[in-house]
């Protein structure tokens, strides 16, 4: 074997395993936002933090249960002096010998009343989880969106690819036959060279096109923890449907963020309470154990103890109307926050259904758009062969065709696009394209 066939083995042999490494997969657009709502790091992030906050509320909700501590001691003591204050003989015998003490103790302690503090801190961390749970859809929902646009973009970059490989293969022909006619004298050697410069410019076209699509293919594998060498190709079904202009909507009542305010608000309305609650005292019932032995001295057992614990801070009638105040003033933000929020959900919603009905009429104006260049390419065909058009006016034409087609298939996956921001705009285009 020569050594140019081993280097070309090698070649072929290196190709295959490039090939192999590249797999190819076929996605619907529902499965790419499966993979993005369940895969993603954003999305797991999210329910992370969702965790965080029930944590989070259970520790504040420990805080209505009883507290039980247990203690104990030893204790070495050294050469201690023991006297006795209580009767006896003080005056003869020696002194027992002291030296160690055991001390045993058990607390236990219920919170009755603290202002109703707890109960509120309770509803606090409960409003807090609800807002973190549709801030987690919400975040879903935008890596949806995400999702669809990268989606919709790879579409369209591989469309570009396969349209205008379509024309090189006709280009490539012109070219030849415009050979065979320029050697025979039919044909200038200028329109030769134009023919095979809109070659060139197709190619440049393919290579700008192919480098979108590897771009926005990595982009979408990763964004859906896919292998980064695959290659993913949309399903073509869904862009060639054919839609109706379908009735606007004004409905945002399933938006998470707007949700997520409201949640936020509640929490506000509970820390004002909390804050109020510093207003009054705190009682809770008590009771413990105690036992004791000093050696040679002093044994104690069975003392249980019991009562009522009742404390009051009295600066609080003079310091804690600031606080108060800065809650109500936090509720107030985000009262005013909901309502700014709510006018641009508005106004997204209005700007998704006027940007969803004019992708329609776009779409239905590239249609004929197609027709007509089709049509103009023919005639001016046509007239070529015939000697009527020279061969500016065909390369245009056949440029124009190009462009028309691309334009129409641009159109189709803008309507799926517009159509899945009407979704998103209402917070409901997971819930729409997923199962979960």
């Amino acid at each position: 074997m020569t050594s140019n066939s081993l280097r070309l083995g090698i070649f072929f042999l290196l190709g295959t395993f490039a090939v192999a490494a590249q797999e190819k997969k076929s996605l619907t657009l529902e499965e790419a936002i499966q993979l993005a709502v369940t895969q993603s790091t954003e999305s797991k992030l999210a329910d992370t933090k969702v965790a965080t906050k029930e944590f989070e509320m259970q520790t504040v909700k420990n805080k209505q249960y009883p507290d039980l501590k247990i203690s104990g001691q030893y204790q070495r003591l050294t050469n201690a002096d023991v006297d006795f204050k209580l009767g006896g003989n003080s005056g003869g015998g020696s002194a027992p010998k002291v030296n160690q003490l055991m001390l045993g103790n058990a607390t236990a302690s219920v919170p009755l009343f603290a202002g109703f503090k707890i109960q509120n801190s309770i509803k606090a961390s409960e409003s807090l989880l609800e807002a973190e749970q549709f801030h987690a859809k919400d975040t879903k929902e935008q890596l949806a969106l995400e999702t669809v646009k990268l989606y919709v973009s790879l579409y369209k970059a591989q469309e570009s690819e396969k349209l205008i490989q379509e024309n090189i293969k006709r280009a490539e022909q012109r070219v030849k036959d415009f050979k065979a006619m320029e050697q025979n004298g039919l044909i200038a050697r200028n329109d030769l060279l134009k023919a095979q410069l809109q070659v060139s410019n197709y190619q440049i076209a393919l290579e700008e096109a192919r480098k979108n699509s590897n771009i926005l293919n990595f982009q979408l594998a990763t964004l859906l923890k896919l292998p980064e060498a695959t290659q993913i190709t949309p399903n073509a079904a869904l862009f060639a449907q054919k839609t109706e202009p379908s009735a606007t909507s004004a409905d945002i009542s399933s938006r998470n963020d707007l949700n997520a305010i409201r949640a936020q608000q509640k929490a506000a309305e509970a820390n004002v309470k909390i804050a109020k609650g510093n207003y009054y005292p705190s009682l809770s019932l008590m009771g413990g154990y105690v036992a004791l032995d000093l050696q040679n001295v002093l044994t104690v057992t069975n003392a249980m103890n019991f009562g009522v614990g009742l404390s009051y801070d009295f600066t609080s009638l003079f310091k804690n109307s600031k606080e108060v105040k800065a809650a109500k003033s936090k509720a107030k933000e985000a009262e005013q926050s909901l309502d700014i929020m709510t006018d641009k959900a508005k106004v997204q919603m209005q700007n998704a259904n006027e940007n969803y009905l004019l992708a329609q009429k776009q779409n239905a104006v590239y249609q004929q758009a197609v027709e007509q260049a089709n049509e103009n390419y023919r005639i001016v065909k046509d007239k070529y062969d015939n000697g009527l058009a020279d061969t500016n006016d065909l390369l245009d034409a056949d440029v124009q065709q190009l462009q028309s087609k691309i334009n129409e298939a641009y159109s189709k996956a803008d309507i799926v696009q517009k159509q899945c921001e009407v979704l998103a705009a209402s917070g409901k285009l997971t819930s729409s394209l997923t199962k979960n």
